[in-house]
């Protein structure tokens, strides 16, 4: 201690002032904590928050999947097309080297026609 007592009030007023500044800011966190209003304002905008974050990584999930689709898409189409071709290519030289059973077929379908015009021409 000192001799005069001076070094002892001092630290008290410090100590003092510590304490207010401690209390202070306690009462500021129970006051934080007690604004119920603020807290679920707080909580709502995080979870708005993560919605939307949720919601951007499910677009570009969506997109990514979309795009993978439509080239697997293409790249069946152009191997059908392929098919079809090659299939429609071989049935074209089916008929032009075999044109007969065609022939007969069309002359079928035409004597068809004829005698149903004969049969309704008959009714009327």
């Amino acid at each position: 201690m000192t001799g005069n007592g001076t070094g002892d009030t001092e630290a008290l007023r410090e100590e003092i002032r510590r304490t207010r500044v401690e209390l202070g800011e306690t009462m500021e966190a129970l006051a934080a904590k007690a604004d119920v209003k603020a807290r679920l304002k707080e909580s709502a905008g995080q979870a708005k928050e993560r919605m939307r974050e949720q919601a951007a990584q499910t677009v570009a999930r969506v997109r990514g999947q979309a795009v993978r689709g439509a080239g697997m898409a293409r790249a069946q189409a152009y191997e059908k097309g392929g098919l079809v071709r090659a299939q429609a290519h071989d049935k074209g030289e089916l008929v032009r080297r075999n044109p007969v059973p065609w022939a007969a077929i069309a002359a079928g379908a035409v004597a068809t026609v004829v005698v149903l015009m004969i049969v309704r021409g008959r009714r009327r």
